[in-house]
């Protein structure tokens, strides 16, 4: 008796406990705080979220709630912004209110809020700074950036010619190509495409940018308990401590030919820079902060552009008449010499079809996660300081305010009645306000010059006339395309 009795007092209490969590978490406590679907005791409104595709929960709930709700992750408030006129509002209209960057829990664990992209406050400004600074020093937006991006193409070429028209993988020669327009910049030297070390740090960042999408690691920021237990989240820490340990080596080698007046690479100019705040102890020139900004670099000048690249020759492939079109505005602009940056403002169809290859294929559905600076009133709710915010840029990429087919892969978004290129400003693959892409200029490039190369000299089509090729992405971050095996047929340039 006495211990039904015991049983009976405990469950009791455990019903009253989550009797009480339950109303704390939907009392509302915020007057105007931002809508949302009621949450469960301590799990949130983890049971409504598909794990896999959150951003199409998030597009639901947008019908539901308007462009402005809040959700329950697990004990985690946070609040989504959606459409292209709530967002802009946002990021660019109150850039200082939601300008700080919101960190899930494996980015602090990964970077440890240093280096650029998950970085904060003072030390975010400046490392910001000092990229933007040392890219544009080494070339970003002028004709020797163009070099090295025609360069990589030229090998790129040759790689995708070699096979003579047979099924090939595309994802870790374009991963390599794109990869080496950015590593010269930060380590001095480009990288052979066969060179063992090159091709780990690619296997490395390649597998993390697949893990970032499980469940695990939404459930690990959620639940701190999970360090505990092996998964995905083990597995994306222990791949970046190696990349960590190859920066570490690769800046000691640089340190022992430190010259301040022949600087050739990012490394360089911040080892110099650390040098001449040596006796500053408040520098945010220091080892940390460099081993994370090379990775940062590294992964964010690799990963978006070849994934963008790869789902570019994926919708030729399922548009051959859109590729046949490419190729006719390539040849009669360009004919058989090196296609060019400059090429773009006489080429309004290919540019385009570039743009809408961005907007369709969606590559970072969420954005990087914002955080507000101080209390805000927007849309007339009151957003607390501190908010995790989620700028929903699927939602814009895809407003159908903004877009005529929004659902579908279709280039006149982006042209006039006259087949001028026309620009959108709800065009935001790149984010938009403070935390934008520092490397937006770099990728504007890097896609126009390689897209176009590709499509002057291949016809690009499946192994087999009856492939049936799944388009919806595989998991991770950014939003890849599956595994595929893609043929690319060499033209006969006149």
């Amino acid at each position: 008796m006495d211990l039904d009795l015991s049983f009976t007092s405990y469950f009791v209490l455990f019903l009253v406990f989550v009797f009480i969590v339950n109303s704390l978490m939907n009392e509302n406590h915020i007057k105007n705080y931002p809508p949302g679907p009621r949450s469960w005791p301590l799990i949130g409104n983890l049971h409504i979220i598909d794990f896999w595709n959150p951003h199409l929960t998030y597009l639901q709930l947008s019908k539901k709630y308007g462009p402005v709700f809040s959700v329950r992750m697990g004990m985690k408030k946070m609040v989504v912004i959606a459409g292209y006129e709530a967002v802009k509002e946002a990021l660019v209209n109150n850039a200082e209110e939601f300008g700080e960057r919101g960190l899930l829990r494996i980015f602090k664990k990964m970077d440890n809020e240093m280096g650029l992209v998950s970085s904060r406050g003072e030390n975010w400004k400046i490392m910001r700074r000092f990229t933007m600074t040392t890219l544009r020093d080494f070339g970003m937006g002028k004709s020797t950036i163009e070099e090295r991006i025609i360069e990589e193409c030229t090998n790129l070429t040759k790689y995708f010619a070699s096979f003579k028209g047979k099924p090939f993988d595309t994802t870790m020669i374009m991963n390599a190509s794109v990869a080496n327009i950015i590593v010269p910049i930060l380590i001095g030297k480009r990288m052979d495409y066969d060179d063992p070390q090159f091709k780990r740090l690619l296997s490395l960042t390649n597998e993390n940018v697949r893990l970032m999408g499980c469940p695990m690691v939404l459930l690990y920021d959620l639940f701190p308990f999970l360090e505990l237990f092996p998964g995905s989240h083990k597995t994306i820490i222990k791949n970046v401590t190696e990349f960590y340990d190859f920066i570490k080596r690769t800046f000691v080698e640089h340190l022992k030919n430190l010259d301040a007046n022949d600087q050739r690479s990012l490394i360089d100019v911040f080892l110099v820079r650390q040098k001449e705040e040596a006796g500053n102890s408040q520098s945010y020139f220091h080892n940390e902060n460099l081993t994370k900004l090379v990775r940062n670099l590294f992964a964010a000048g690799m990963e978006t552009t070849s994934t963008t690249l790869r789902w570019g020759i994926l919708l030729m492939i399922k548009y051959p008449n859109i590729q046949e079109k490419v190729q006719e505005e390539i040849r009669r602009v360009v004919g058989s010499a090196q296609p060019m940056y400059s090429h773009r403002g006489q080429m309004p169809y290919t540019n385009a079809v570039i743009h809408e290859i961005q907007r369709f294929s969606d590559i970072v559905p969420l954005n990087l996660g914002h955080e507000t600076t101080k209390d805000v009133t927007f849309k007339g709710y009151f957003i607390p300081k501190g908010t995790y915010i989620i700028p929903l840029l699927t939602s814009v990429l895809r407003d159908k305010t903004q877009f005529e087919k929004p659902d579908e892969f279709y280039p006149p978004h982006f042209l006039d009645s006259k087949g001028d290129f026309l620009n959108k400003e709800a065009f935001m693959p790149f984010s938009a306000g403070r935390r934008a892409c520092a490397g937006e200029t770099l990728a504007r490039m890097e896609l126009f010059i390689f897209f176009t190369t590709l499509l002057q000299k291949f016809t690009f089509h499946f192994p087999s006339m009856e492939t049936e090729f799944d388009f919806s992405p595989a998991s991770g971050l950014p939003n890849a395309p599956r595994p595929h095996m893609i043929c690319a047929v060499p033209r006969k340039l006149k």
